[in-house]
């Protein structure tokens, strides 16, 4: 018979492991952070312990088979409501399926740490602790393929060749600039007269923080800032 004081023991360690992985996502300000991935490791947790062990009496007089598996896989097809909401696209850019799949491993952590399985809980935490901070190093060691994407923002001010020659330092940092968008910022909105922002969409293999560095340098502009939506996530 498992006591209630262990049924708490088991609660809190889904509290802390759930609020571990909460607290990466708000540290990169990700759309789900520390309150979020805590409530839902905490609420699996709770429904499975609760279908578990709180109709012991109930199922167990009448002769009804109890199945407290049923909970966990309600509990696997109900976070999928809230992942499909973490998932957008964004020029042509998918984003929040990393959020959307840890809140997923979070639910997951969340029973498993109610069923009394700790270790594997806590396990399952420390690899996605890996996952989320060593990872990102690892790939950014991989060859890119040339058609790799990222996305350059710069606010110039107009009438100084700043954009003919952004997309050729563009050409130069081994970039094929594929799209460009421009938009002329009303001075009633705080921009200083003839200010122009232009996002230029890249394809190529070129390292993004030294073309960053390379705009910035250019005389005219105001600010700039490159980076890869692949590695966003």
């Amino acid at each position: 018979m498992t006591g209630d004081l262990e049924l708490v023991g088991r609660l809190g360690l889904a509290l802390v492991l759930s609020a571990a992985i909460g607290l990466e996502r708000e540290l990169r300000q990700k759309s789900a952070g520390l309150r979020t991935y805590t409530l839902v490791g905490l609420g699996a947790a709770l429904f499975s312990i609760a279908g578990a062990y709180g109709f012991q009496d109930e199922l167990g007089a009448g002769g009804v088979p109890r199945d407290p598996s049923r909970v966990a896989a309600q509990v696997v097809s109900g976070i999928g409501f809230i992942g499909a909401g973490l998932i957008f696209v964004r020029q042509d850019a998918v984003r929040g399926l990393t959020t959307a799949a840890g809140v997923w491993l979070t639910a997951a952590i969340g029973l498993a740490a109610a069923a009394g399985q700790a270790l594997l809980a806590i396990l399952a935490t420390a690899a996605y602790m890996v996952v989320a901070f060593g990872f990102p190093v690892a790939t950014r060691r991989l060859p890119r393929p040339r058609t790799a994407r990222a996305v350059a923002h710069l606010t110039y001010l107009d009438g100084r060749g700043i954009l003919r020659e952004a997309i050729a330092r563009c050409t130069q940092a081994g970039f094929s600039v594929v799209d460009i968008a421009t938009h002329r910022l009303d001075p009633g909105e705080g921009a200083e007269p003839g200010t122009v922002s232009v996002r230029l969409e890249l394809q190529g293999t070129g390292d993004a923080q030294a073309l960053r560095e390379e705009l910035a340098a250019l005389d005219g502009v105001l600010a700039v800032n490159v980076d890869r939506p692949d590695d966003a996530e």
